[in-house]
């Protein structure tokens, strides 16, 4: 037969070839119905042996599931479990098999379709991060967790009783029973033991006359004075710039949403720098994003990672990633229009970033001119091109430097980790981004700092991060340092990335501010009252949604 072209060639081979295996399948089909038991063995591990050579064999049955999402009394904005996935002989894979392995269906125990929004994330380690964000509350819910078909873990998982989401207000009466839903006397809160022990008793009526009477200085600071009572919220500000305070009402009503908070009042600093000098007199409590060496300042989670926690699965655009925020004296509008928080400490884990040994070499920073050491950093960039890629992304404060070269483009915060070391550089004051970099596969190089977040006293250098010195004199050499040691260095980097697992996660936020609040309120001495001229900070309506709560009262005489 002759054939005229090579798409009949191969129109021809491929019939004959579909002809061998039709023969092929029904020879084999014949002889396994007569062949013995070691046969089909024989056949089972030549399939596994396939196997192996591609990606890793998962035991649907040995796979780890576990997590707060799969607890019904936990409330989260997004509702979150860890998958592990194991294979044939029980031990952990440590490579991705895809970015979306597994078929997710949360549905009502009758199997009615819920509101809900679903993202898994790759740790690219062989573990997975599941998220769901409820936008009505149900009665009895299962989650369904298949690969390829199969049940994994213990799947399907109940979630029994009521299940509430995030706007739903139905608080838990009891704080103490909240605690321990929460698991929150896993963490660490030495932190907040550090920053109370200055205040063993606090006079509210003190407070507030000396903190307005030093700090309410038009245009230089910026006050919130917050008023919990009856678990409702109310605030008056101080100053010219008060935007802010947007952050704090939204974690109070949110912490007010979820559990009943004792009745106490204080004053948050809306602005960068801690306020409460340590060198002035008889210092009163304020609370603050940012702690200092030199002061008194009661440290919180800040707004940035607070934030980034209640808007997951939130109003913003999953694209964007940057990590510039409006500075503190923006218009409110502005403010409540920025989509910089899509990025949160469980989407930085899954930044498809090149694999250790594939990453850059140089030391890398992106960022804006609100420190001299960021100007000094970009000036040693241009030096060493083939040590540091450092640039600046805006000018609000040196604008009259003219020798730090041309601005350059945002660029996903996803693409830092291209980059095998990162640079941790003071701004106005401590930079809200390290979380954020040590969240991520690559290695932190940290300045020296005065100021600190609420978490840095858990952290210990060349365990979790690389110190470098506050002037960066040292800065050339500790990188070399780095590439010298470079096994060393991704260790590290892999601590710090379980660090943020075991530490920063929704529910240290949310233990953390209640911790802080609960033992801040045994200190205060008068009673609590709502001044005339403070306004009720609303919870957000949610007609749209189910909310049936099924809590009722406060807990009786429940000490605080």
């Amino acid at each position: 037969m002759f054939l005229r072209n090579a798409r009949e060639t191969t129109i021809f081979q491929s019939a004959v070839s579909l002809l061998c295996l039709l023969i092929y399948t029904s020879t084999r089909n014949q002889s396994l119905a007569s062949t013995s038991t070691s046969t089909t063995s024989t056949t089972s591990q030549s399939s596994s042996s396939s196997d192996e050579k591609s990606l890793p064999e998962v035991d649907p049955d040995k796979c780890l599931v576990w997590g707060s999402g799969l607890k019904s009394d936990i409330v989260l904005p997004a509702r979150y479990f860890m998958i592990q996935l194991v294979d044939k002989s029980g031990v952990n894979i440590t490579k991705s098999v895809g970015e979306q392995p597994f078929e997710i269906g949360i549905k009502t125990i009758n199997a009615a379709r819920i509101r809900v929004w679903i993202r898994t994330t790759d740790r690219n380690d062989g573990s997975y991060v599941v998220q769901y964000k409820l936008y009505h509350s149900v009665d009895t819910m299962k989650i369904e967790i298949t690969f390829n078909g199969v049940d994994i873990g213990q799947s399907p998982y109940t979630l029994k009783g009521s299940v509430y989401h995030e706007k739903c207000y139905c608080p838990n009466p009891s704080i103490d029973q909240w605690m321990e839903s929460m698991s929150c006397d896993r963490y660490v809160y030495t932190q907040i033991e550090h920053d109370l022990k200055p205040f063993p008793t606090i006079d509210m009526r003190v407070v507030e006359k000396e903190v307005v009477q030093r700090f309410n200085i038009r245009g230089a600071h910026s006050l919130c004075h917050y008023v919990v009572k009856d678990n409702k919220v109310y605030r008056k500000t101080y100053g010219e710039h008060v935007g802010f305070k947007m952050f704090m009402d939204a974690v109070l009503l949110s912490l007010t949403r979820k559990v009943h908070l004792p009745d106490f009042e204080f004053f948050v600093n809306l602005g960068d720098w801690p306020l409460v000098k340590h060198q002035r007199p008889d210092p009163q409590p304020v609370f603050s994003w940012c702690g200092s060496d030199e002061t008194y300042d009661v440290v919180m989670p800040t707004y940035d990672v607070t934030e980034s926690t209640l808007e997951t699965l939130g109003r913003c655009d999953s694209s964007n990633q940057s990590m510039e925020m409006p500075t503190y004296d923006a218009p409110e509008e502005k403010l409540k229009n920025s989509c910089r928080v899509s990025l949160d400490l469980v989407s930085v884990q899954g930044a498809k970033a090149p694999k250790w040994n594939e990453k850059s070499s140089l030391a890398f920073w992106r960022g804006r001119d609100s420190r001299q050491e960021r100007l000094d950093l970009v000036r040693m960039s241009m030096k060493y091109p083939d040590i540091i890629d450092a640039r600046l992304t805006n000018m609000f404060f040196f604008k009259k430097e003219n020798d730090l070269g041309e601005l350059v483009k945002h660029i996903s915060f996803f693409d830092f980790f291209k980059y095998k070391y990162q640079l941790n550089i003071d701004g106005t004051v401590a930079a809200y981004r390290f979380p954020y970099l040590l969240g991520g596969d690559s290695l932190v190089l940290k300045q020296d700092s005065p100021y600190y977040e609420y978490f840095y006293n858990l952290l210990k250098p060349y365990e979790h991060y690389i110190p470098f010195k506050h002037d960066l004199s040292d800065l050339l050499e500790v990188i070399q340092w780095a590439k010298d040691n470079d096994d060393q260095v991704q260790k590290i980097s892999e601590n710090a990335r379980q660090f943020v697992r075991d530490n920063l996660m929704a529910e240290n936020v949310f233990c953390y501010h209640v911790v802080l609040f609960k033992n801040y309120a045994k200190r205060l001495t008068g009673p609590v009252k709502v001044q005339e001229d403070m306004e009720l900070v609303e919870q957000p309506t949610d007609s749209d949604s189910k909310c049936d709560c099924r809590r009722r009262g406060k807990a009786p005489n429940e000490e605080l």
